[in-house]
């Protein structure tokens, strides 16, 4: 029965799949091409199946991997069965999800946290970095801020891509979120200007860590821009 409900919603998306969405989206390195709006659709039908959320992330499918993240249990999961679970997440958008919606609400994203930020491998040391994050901006208890801002700034210029993008956001949630950091995160940042000329679309903050300091901290204080 399982199986045939795999077979089927991989039939789903395939037809669902759109060639000129897979184009534009495997220049971000992510090789599907459903509309992730209909992909949430099928998810919401489907309604929360943590056995079949397995069975669907088995079959190595990046769409279907973005389904399974959907419809996952996060406390359904073990501490090994994430870390292979991510360490097999190769696709930026399976990465990001899995981390977000699955791994940041595990009994066992602390410990993982730490394995991760730890790891030789930058792909999975960005996801610790990006729980990292999630625990500055709101739980920063027992965080030792300055030590990581140490670490920014030692080694985010020369770091891999997804590792300094994921080093990048913790660098400027600090900055936004503790003022006693804040002049020492946007020095960090003017000093090493990673993300300096990344192309920003109009109306949407740039990435450059001292712009979007100063206007995620703008908007805080409620002052004109």
């Amino acid at each position: 029965m399982a199986g045939t409900a795999v077979a089927e919603i991989m039939a789903e998306l395939a037809g669902l799949d759109d060639p000129k969405m897979r184009a534009v989206n495997e220049r971000h390195g992510d090789d599907h091409g459903v509309h992730l709006g209909k992909l949430r659709a099928v998810a919401k039908r489907l309604k929360t199946q943590p056995d079949l959320a397995r069975e669907l992330w088995a079959t190595g499918d990046t769409a279907a991997r973005l389904l399974a993240v959907l419809i996952s249990r996060p406390k359904a999961y073990g501490r090994d069965e994430l870390d292979t679970m991510l360490r097999e997440a190769r696709a930026p958008k399976v990465h990001d999800w899995l981390v977000n919606y699955v791994v940041k609400k595990s009994p066992y994203a602390e410990e993982l946290r730490l394995a991760w930020t730890a790891d030789p491998d930058p792909v999975v040391a960005s996801a610790g970095w990006a729980l990292t994050t999630e625990r500055v901006a709101k739980r920063p208890e027992g965080l030792d801020l300055g030590g990581l801002l140490d670490t920014v700034e030692a080694e985010m210029k020369d770091a891999p891509d997804r590792l300094q993008w994921a080093m990048n956001h913790c660098l400027a949630q600090i900055g936004i979120h503790h003022p006693e950091h804040r002049a020492r995160a946007v020095a960090i940042g003017e000093r090493l200007e990673v993300l300096k000329d990344y192309p920003t679309p109009p109306n949407c903050t740039s990435p450059y860590a001292p712009v979007w300091i100063a206007e995620m901290v703008r908007r805080q204080e409620g002052t004109p821009s």
